[in-house]
């Protein structure tokens, strides 16, 4: 069975990390197949979300230590270059929403992988850690770049030094996350959700994200350049004129993502 599975569902793919029995901890296998169904999804304009879920009672335990300290593996740094580093920037690239739906333990690069997602939903048994320090490592898959900006410096610096766990609503409640539903319910809401965020004029949603990657790096007066050039990106869609229509008609609109 392949340690990453991908299946498309009316506009969604549906993405899921495929080691159960490991907590889907992540190996270089795990990492180039899902750097491969991201590729995929980015080029399939048939796909319009994509939906990231852990098999089992994980999300992602974050690296296969066993894998690490191998004799044969890979060393550090083509380890982050080419397993986490090149995941990374293909979720912040992709040209389309990415739901992460944590529905077991986030731990190290698993916690962080999901934090760079655009919208993390958790069950409530969900947990996320910043492992890291446990093992005298430091962060990686972008966790010192996303979580001070979601938590504020202090409690990210804490999270990192300490490895505290930190539940799915202690995450939601600091902003680490977006939202938590129970355990029972967390598979079908959040499947509702993204195939209801498939529907959406994905093409905004897409400028909107390359605004957000770029809004720490501008100042206030590029951004509002960046926000005029893409808004008229924007107006020129499809979709601008069919929800325009359809909010003039009073009906529900029909949008394609372009």
């Amino acid at each position: 069975m392949s340690s990453v599975l991908l299946t498309r569902e009316n506009g969604v793919g549906f993405i899921t990390l495929n080691r159960p029995e490991k907590y889907n901890s992540y190996n270089r296998e795990m990492a180039i197949l899902l750097q491969r169904d991201l590729d995929t999804c980015a080029a399939d304009e048939n796909i319009r979300c994509i939906y990231i879920t852990g098999a089992g009672k994980g999300f992602c335990s974050g690296q296969d230590l066993a894998e690490a300290t191998d004799p044969s593996a890979e060393d550090f740094e083509r380890m982050v270059r080419e397993h986490y580093n090149a995941t990374i920037m293909r979720i912040r690239n992709l040209e389309k929403p990415v739901i992460a739906a944590v529905n077991g333990v986030a731990a190290g690069a698993g916690a962080n992988i999901a934090l760079a997602c655009d919208i993390v939903y958790a069950s409530e048994g969900a947990s996320f850690i910043q492992a890291f320090s446990k093992i005298g490592l430091i962060p990686d898959s972008g966790g010192t770049w996303f979580l001070p900006r979601l938590v504020g410096m202090q409690r990210a610096s804490a999270l990192m030094m300490t490895g505290d766990k930190v539940s799915a609503a202690e995450a939601a409640a600091m902003g680490m996350i977006y939202k938590v539903f129970p355990d029972d319910h967390f598979a079908e809401e959040t499947r509702k959700i993204a195939l209801n965020m498939a529907k959406m004029p994905t093409r905004g949603l897409a400028l909107t994200k390359q605004l957000l990657n770029e809004t720490y790096i501008h100042s206030t007066e590029r951004q509002l350049e960046r926000e005029k050039d893409l808004q008229i990106q924007a107006g020129g869609t499809f979709d601008f004129r069919e929800g325009v229509q359809a909010f003039l008609e009073k009906r529900k609109p029909e949008f394609r993502g372009n």
